[in-house]
């Protein structure tokens, strides 16, 4: 008797699991609108709400989605009723020609992902460079520049303009201490940077920033502003190698890119005619 209880009980309660699950699928395969014989169902503006959504924007949004969804499948049937045949058959050539680009495309990129040889040394970089440089012709203003801005408050203001005016890497890193001290600076000067950044920066015209200069500042009600110009390249200048590195690194991946490609569908192209996939009558 027990034994037929407990059969009972467990038939019970899976049948009442079965009927919750039910009514959840239920739930949501509800249909929230019908255009013609297309149907939106709940579960799928489950899926396009954003999750954490508050109720009154959730409505505004459900509504939103709705009225769009109809707009689409209403345009679609109209369009799909005047279009003539020869409209469609070119819609369907056109999608077809995009899916086997799309196809196509995504299968060299896997290729090249796998077999693209993405180092790139020293000597390369320095060769592309010397054999393409007259195409390298910068269309800005380069410094390599070393500023600072202090606030007018600042203590040890004497102390702050020797250290910035000396060339001893030793005061210099004595003067990287006092950092968080400043409004904005840049010690590094043997960098290339663009003047017009460095414009936004600091309150001297283009004119003096584009002379080489041991040193310069200028005060006003903000603060103090030095300057210390050690090079100048001027626009229609050769770029400097260190400055477009990241530039022939690209360019360099590129060319490899395009051989690599080019390599591959000469490989498919023979195996395929020796295999007599591939035959020209």
């Amino acid at each position: 008797m027990k034994f037929v209880t407990t059969i009972f009980c467990l038939v019970f309660l899976t049948s009442c699991d079965l009927f919750q699950i039910q009514e959840k699928e239920n739930k949501a395969s509800e249909i929230v609108a019908i255009v013609n014989t297309e149907k939106l169902f709940k579960k799928d503006l489950k899926d396009a709400l954003p999750q954490n959504i508050n109720k009154n924007d959730s409505l505004v949004l459900v509504k939103s989605y709705i009225q769009d969804w109809a707009i689409k499948r209403l345009l679609l049937e109209n369009a799909k009723n005047n279009s003539s045949l020869e409209t469609v058959n070119q819609i369907d050539g056109l999608v077809k020609d995009y899916k086997e680009s799309l196809l196509i495309n995504s299968y060299k990129e896997q290729l090249v992902k796998q077999k693209l040889d993405t180092l790139i040394s020293e000597e390369e970089l320095k060769e592309y460079y010397l054999l393409n440089k007259e195409n390298f012709k910068l269309n800005e203003e380069l410094v390599k520049i070393r500023y600072l801005h202090i606030d007018n408050t600042i203590n040890d203001k004497e102390e702050i303009l020797s250290l910035f005016k000396s060339d001893d890497i030793n005061d210099l890193e004595e003067l990287e201490k006092q950092e968080l001290s400043f409004k904005f600076h840049q010690f590094n000067d043997s960098v290339w940077t663009q003047l017009d950044n460095i414009l936004l920066k600091l309150p001297f015209s283009k004119e003096k920033l584009l002379k080489k200069t041991k040193f310069i500042q200028k005060q006003d009600s903000i603060g103090l502003y030095l300057a210390t110009i050690k090079d100048v390249l001027k626009r229609n200048s050769i770029a400097p190698l260190s400055y477009i590195t990241p530039t022939l690194k690209q360019m360099i991946l590129h060319k490899r890119k395009i051989e690599l490609i080019r390599e591959i569908e000469k490989i498919i192209v023979k195996d395929a005619t020796q295999n007599n996939n591939f035959k020209i009558y």
